[in-house]
């Protein structure tokens, strides 16, 4: 084999590598590449200021923070045997165990069909590092849980803030509904997406406050990370993938 030939041969694979993990070029409206990078930026900084801002609260134990034993105890007057088996399915499903399994399962799925790997490995990356997050968080702030006679499901004695069981499920489900859409853009699917995004959230939150294993500032800073993380990752898809269409000049004819 000639050195030539050796020396196509690398490149060719080098090509198809970055072809098949890196390479996925989207041709956009200016304006629309320019609104990505603004949208991006906003939930950032947004996600990142009420993250802050609720860490702060939490330390120094004011702000929403009052709100925290008066919602625990509304919830805790409000169980009911057959809401008790939703939450707890909620919790389990959507918990430590179930919920890697799940994305490991899309992420499989997403390799296996994709054309391009960049957005299964955006997704995978955003989870990752919301669970690194969380770790680091809690172990620095290092806030209790509600009281063991709060908890339903057996005593926790990890810390509370911020909740990992709604970072999850907020960044599972807020990543997957960007990437997909993202790339078959409409208002409906927008609306559809991040409404039932918005959802699986929801009933998170309030299956960890029903639980008794989490204050509301705890929730509240999970979804506030998880806007951060979400800004992160379309400002960073936006660079990567999108490439701003070059500019038309019309001559008027007369």
């Amino acid at each position: 084999m000639s050195a030539n030939h050796l020396s196509d041969v690398v490149v060719s694979r080098r090509s198809r590598f970055h072809r098949r993990f890196l390479f996925e070029l989207r041709v956009v409206p200016a304006p629309a590449r320019r609104r990505s990078f603004t949208l991006g930026g906003i939930l950032m900084g947004l996600g990142a200021l009420a993250f802050v801002a609720l860490v702060v609260q939490v330390a120094t134990g004011t702000g929403l923070t009052a709100l925290d034993p008066g919602v625990a105890e509304w919830f805790r007057q409000k169980r009911f045997a057959e809401g008790t088996v939703v939450m707890d399915t909620l919790a389990t499903v959507f918990g430590p165990v179930f919920l890697p399994l799940i994305i490991l399962v899309v992420l499989v799925v997403w390799f296996a069909v994709a054309r391009h790997l960049w957005r299964p490995l955006l997704l995978a990356s955003g989870t990752v590092f919301g669970v690194i997050c969380v770790q680091i968080t809690a172990h620095v702030v290092q806030r209790p849980r509600p009281p063991m006679e709060y908890m339903l499901l057996g005593a926790d004695g990890t810390f509370s803030f911020p909740s990992g069981h709604v970072t999850g499920v907020s960044d599972f489900f807020l990543l997957l509904t960007y990437l997909l859409v993202s790339r078959r853009p409409s208002l409906p699917a927008w609306i559809g997406g991040f409404a039932l995004s918005a959802a699986m959230i929801a009933c998170q939150i309030v299956a960890r406050l029903y639980l008794g294993y989490h204050w509301l500032t705890d929730t509240l800073a999970s979804v506030a990370l998880a806007v951060a993380i979400l800004g992160a990752v379309i400002t960073v898809d936006t660079w990567r993938t999108t490439r701003a269409a070059p500019a038309t000049t019309t001559a008027e004819v007369r």
